[in-house]
């Protein structure tokens, strides 16, 4: 009984060190082969755009859940890198349009690479699982992240 709950321990502890290595990869600052670094944030607004052409800044700040102004600001950090373009929508000339550059389409094809990578690694790990134990591993790694995400602190 005592083995059973010190492998439980264990699988609690390499979870909490996947996470963190995760968030450790994804803190780092890449140029997602462009002559200029791309933060965290800056990478996600760029896939957002590719993901939705055309898009305004208010349709990109509901998509990305954030305000208007931080998206006005990364956008202006994107312009300056010459990553996305803005234009005046010709049906309402009080707005922008978005779309990417031919380097914020490099960036995002490259970043869209990166994510295809960590997937095979995931991929690659599992090769050998059952359905089952595939089954399994979703429903723990589903509801771990549902108990997370409602997790008060303030229980403590």
């Amino acid at each position: 009984m005592e083995k059973i709950k010190n492998k439980k321990h264990e699988i609690a502890y390499e979870s909490l060190d996947l996470a963190f290595a995760l968030m450790e990869l994804d803190k780092k600052t890449r140029y997602y082969g462009t002559d200029v670094p791309i933060f965290h944030s800056e990478i996600h607004v760029i896939n957002a755009i590719a993901e939705h052409p055309c898009i305004h800044v208010g349709g990109l700040a509901d998509i990305l859940g954030v305000t208007k102004g931080a998206v006005s600001e990364i956008l202006k950090k994107l312009e300056r890198k010459a990553l996305v373009k803005k234009e005046v929508d010709e049906l309402n000339l009080s707005r922008y349009l978005l779309s990417l550059t031919e380097k914020g389409e490099k960036a995002n094809k490259n970043h869209m690479h990166y994510h295809a990578i960590i997937n095979s690694m995931v991929e690659n790990e599992l090769q050998n699982a059952t359905e089952v134990e595939l089954n399994f591993l979703s429903d723990f790694l589903s509801a771990l992240i549902s108990r997370i995400q409602n997790f008060d602190e303030n229980i403590i």
